[in-house]
């Protein structure tokens, strides 16, 4: 489906933000996509950092925009001020009369037990930093009236599974199940989200309706690649499942296989 006239702000255009930018521009819509760092490799680069007095300088210019934070919220950047960055973000996106912000997070913020988790599914508790993280930003969001996204593990371009796992020893159990999601869904979902602002749901999973085994997964990808297989520390059933139907509500279809 095409939606033309869409302005779109993309907060990190990193590994996904940038795939992102790419699509939004073949949807017809007026985007910028921003980096820490300013590349003038695309028309549409934009600058916005924090600074270490705590302010953002930026070149954002798009107003009455959707804003898509594809930052990566990884534990690692409580030191990076990941949180303080959002706020300012939702601060500006306010200024500039934003038409909406979606928050690119993590099926991460569930709980670990076994159990299918639908949007409403338990959330864990806060003792650790990632999910502390997780949640702080989830809950930023919403206060300001956006959305979420929650992605499952990602691969895609540059990110094949067989290739950063070949011939590792690895501490996950052989029969744990994956939930993983192609980039190129993640990007599409993303899209009917915007496309369908108004009547979208506040948060939504993204996640391939296909959950094999750690080593039914691994194994195929090395397999394609001719590399060799990892090995497992148990064989521990473990069905923690995302399940993330509910935004194919919006027309949205999961077209790329994980494995």
């Amino acid at each position: 489906m095409k939606v033309l006239n869409h302005n779109v702000v993309v907060l990190g255009a990193g590994w996904l933000g940038e795939a992102i930018c790419q699509h939004a521009q073949l949807q017809g819509w007026q985007v910028e996509g921003t980096r820490t760092q300013l590349h003038h490799t695309h028309p549409w680069s934009r600058q916005f950092v924090l600074t270490e007095q705590g302010q953002v300088e930026h070149s954002v210019t798009l107003e009455h925009a959707y804003w898509i934070c594809a930052i990566p919220p990884r534990a690692r950047q409580v030191d990076s001020n990941y949180l303080n960055t959002l706020e300012q973000a939702l601060s500006l996106a306010k200024k500039m009369s934003a038409k909406g912000f979606l928050l690119c997070s993590s099926t991460g913020v569930y709980d670990t037990a076994d159990a299918e988790y639908d949007e409403h599914g338990a959330l864990a508790d806060k003792s650790t930093l990632r999910v502390s993280i997780l949640r702080g930003a989830e809950e930023r969001v919403l206060n300001s009236g956006g959305k979420i996204a929650r992605l499952a593990g990602l691969q895609g371009p540059n990110r094949e599974p067989g290739r950063f796992v070949a011939g590792k020893a690895l501490s996950s159990s052989a029969n744990a199940r994956v939930n993983m999601v192609h980039r190129d869904d993640v990007v599409a979902a993303i899209t009917s989200i915007v496309a369908h602002w108004q009547e979208a749901a506040d948060i939504y999973n993204i996640c391939y309706p296909s959950h094999p085994t750690r080593k039914a997964f691994y194994q195929r990808h090395c397999k394609q690649l001719g590399n060799p297989e990892p090995t497992f520390a148990s064989s521990a059933t473990q069905d923690r499942i995302i399940k993330a139907e509910r935004i194919t509500e919006l027309g949205f279809e999961y077209r790329h296989a994980i494995y």
